[in-house]
């Protein structure tokens, strides 16, 4: 094909809409902390995709507000789609969402996980979602119970110690 046909920018113009994020297809619960931290982030662009629109000439203003917009799309969805659970009005008789469970592993040290949403996961806070496999593994099981934890690098044992909700 000739590069006559081909359209390119013309250097001061910000890319077209970039695609959206993609969303996860499970149910979309979340703990109360964590929709106030989706509401605040959504907020928070908002704010700086305004202060970016005043910079209509500047390229790099319109770059990054394409980026916001696209950030915004996928944060107004995860919100539309949020199903709120409260731990503290969780049973105390399995584990559910939003538990903090304790867990010892096969050298006997113990370990504490807290089950939240996808949004609120984080490894070094050891926040894991409910729908990941040690999450999967945990929900419904109670104290004494044991349960394996798939794992890349190899399943592991765990014991449940406790579970409480906050």
């Amino acid at each position: 094909m000739s590069r006559a046909f081909v359209k390119e920018p013309d250097g001061d113009q910000a890319e077209d809409d970039l695609p959206d994020l993609p969303q996860s297809d499970e149910p979309n619960y979340i703990t109360p902390n964590g929709f106030n931290t989706l509401q605040n982030k959504y907020k928070k662009l908002l704010d700086r995709k305004k202060q970016l629109e005043v910079e209509k000439e500047n390229l790099t203003a319109k770059t990054e507000v394409k980026q916001i917009e696209r950030d915004l799309r996928y944060l107004k969805r995860r919100l539309e789609r949020a199903v709120v659970i409260d731990p503290a009005r969780q049973s105390n008789d399995r584990i559910r969402f939003g538990a903090k469970v304790t867990v010892l592993d096969e050298d006997d040290r113990a370990i504490q996980f807290t089950i939240v949403g996808e949004d609120e996961a984080c490894a070094a806070t050891r926040q894991i979602s409910w729908s990941s496999p040690l999450g999967k593994a945990l929900i419904g099981k109670q104290q004494g119970d044991l349960v394996y934890w798939e794992r890349p690098i190899g399943n592991l044992e765990l014991e449940i110690v406790s579970f409480q909700y906050e």
